[in-house]
């Protein structure tokens, strides 16, 4: 008796509890629910962030993008604080990229004042902790050679954590090493865009960790005649056995990140690589591999300095090649 009359009593909670939403308010949490699925859709994280540039990669592990639309930026001339004895245009120019602005400094020599002498350019990508200030110094020693830069900076400072980007490649999003590869593509456009800057004679040059991310650029943009890369190397995956890794997709992230991968694509793009004997953070060795690589054109110097980086040993080949290679 006693469950029989409880369950009567449950049967009249349950029609109670059926009649405590009015039909209005029920068919306003329908529509809410209805808004929330389509903002779910329109509004997807990966779809946010690809709008601008999707990108792919290949099953071989070669990273692409589309085609990219006319550069935006601004720019406005400063005064050189790091090298007042020249008459240098210095102009702060800020970019879009990727949904967000890249601040940058474009050195101009003094040459360069018309279209009838525009200056070949050079996109100057520091290495990993660098600032485009600080950079300052090569692009002086460059606009002394009679070459206008656009120095940028990285986002990270040009570090790079690969098992988080690793992680957002298996997750289908975008990871930061394609985000500053693009970078370096549009500050290619930028350049470009300078009334002062002779847009067929088009270099990129990068210092260390920059120096992987110059590679991967310049494979990626046939406008530009060469890469310069200073104290840099690939991470020789090359090397790794498919079968060793975690999944097919782990490999084909450490592909498509590895300079190793793009250099054999570079041509008829020239390779150039200066690297130390001695380097204090990236073995010759590892550099001389990487070289290997390398199909024709391309060209290699070595210089004795115990240290890490552009040093003034290294001027008389970068002099040397930039004059072959852009003018």
């Amino acid at each position: 008796m006693s469950r029989h009359n409880s369950g009567k009593k449950e049967s009249k909670k349950k029609a109670s509890s059926r009649t405590k939403i009015p039909k209005p308010k029920f068919l306003l949490l329908g529509f809410l629910l209805i808004l929330v699925g389509v903002f779910g859709v329109f509004y997807n994280p990966s779809n946010s962030n690809h709008a601008a540039a999707p990108w792919e990669v290949s099953e071989a592990g070669t990273l692409s993008f589309p085609q990219r639309g006319e550069p935006v930026f601004t720019a406005k001339e400063i005064k050189d604080v790091y090298a007042p004895e020249k008459s240098d245009t210095l102009k702060l120019l800020s970019f879009e990229s990727k949904g967000d602005k890249i601040q940058a400094l474009l050195r101009i020599p003094a040459n360069s004042n018309s279209s009838s002498s525009a200056s070949p350019g050079i996109v100057l990508l520091p290495g990993a902790t660098v600032s485009k200030e600080a950079e300052q110094g090569l692009a002086v020693e460059l606009s002394k050679m009679g070459y206008a830069t656009l120095t940028i900076d990285q986002r990270n400072l040009g570090g790079v954590n690969v098992e988080k980007d690793l992680e957002l490649f298996r997750n289908g999003l975008e990871p930061t090493e394609y985000t500053m590869v693009y970078d370096a593509l549009k500050a290619a456009d930028v350049l470009a865009a300078q009334p002062e800057i002779d847009p067929k004679k088009l270099a990129i040059l990068g210092e260390s960790n920059g120096g992987r991310f110059a590679v991967l650029a310049c494979a990626l943009d046939p406008s530009l005649k060469g890469v310069i890369g200073i104290s840099t190397s690939g991470y020789g995956t090359e090397d790794l056995n498919p079968a060793t890794v975690a999944d097919a997709k782990t490999y084909r992230f450490y592909r498509s990140v590895d300079p190793d991968t793009y250099i054999p694509k570079l041509p008829p793009a020239k390779f150039m690589l200066i690297h130390s004997l001695n380097d204090t953070l990236i073995p010759h060795e590892t550099a001389l591999k990487t070289f290997a690589l390398a199909k024709e054109p391309k060209a290699m110097y070595n210089v004795s300095d115990a240290t890490h980086g552009y040093t003034a040993s290294m001027r008389p080949y970068l002099e040397k090649e930039l004059a072959l290679l852009l003018n």
